[in-house]
């Protein structure tokens, strides 16, 4: 059976709270970034959890090492107070979330560029339309 892990990371980017969702299942890496607004409280942080998480769009997985960790409870607390007092967003994550930054604007690009070519058609047969009418003598 395969592991799955997340972590949540909520750190200020100047000028909101955000939030960096990242999910780990078989050795690849997949973040999603949320922006909170104003500093969310531990309680508004779980009901999102719990209410939003399978509306969250992942970026494409991304190979990483996936690495075992202790279970001491010490270790962990201080591990957790390392991650507060850095503010930054670890490597892997950033370039995960520029796939995704990129990948969402390409599918933009093809969908404008196709309602733009469709609004274009639909004009040029109106205007066809419009010189077959002066044409027929009314």
């Amino acid at each position: 059976m395969d592991k799955v892990s997340g972590k949540l990371t909520v750190f200020f980017e100047e000028p909101f709270w955000v939030g960096m969702f990242e999910r780990i299942s078989d050795g690849k890496l997949s973040v999603c970034k949320v922006t909170f607004g104003a500093e969310p409280k531990d309680y508004e942080i779980y009901n999102f959890v719990l209410k939003n998480y399978d509306h969250l769009r992942f970026s494409m997985p991304v190979a990483t090492a996936v690495k075992e960790t202790g279970r001491n409870p010490k270790r962990v607390q201080r591990e957790a107070r390392k991650q507060v007092q850095n503010t930054g967003v670890g490597t892997k994550s950033q370039q995960a979330l520029n796939l995704q930054r990129e990948q969402l604007k390409t599918e933009r690009k093809t969908m404008s560029r196709e309602m733009r070519e469709a609004e274009k058609e639909r004009r040029f047969e109106l205007k066809q339309q419009k010189r077959k009418e002066k044409h027929r003598g009314r």
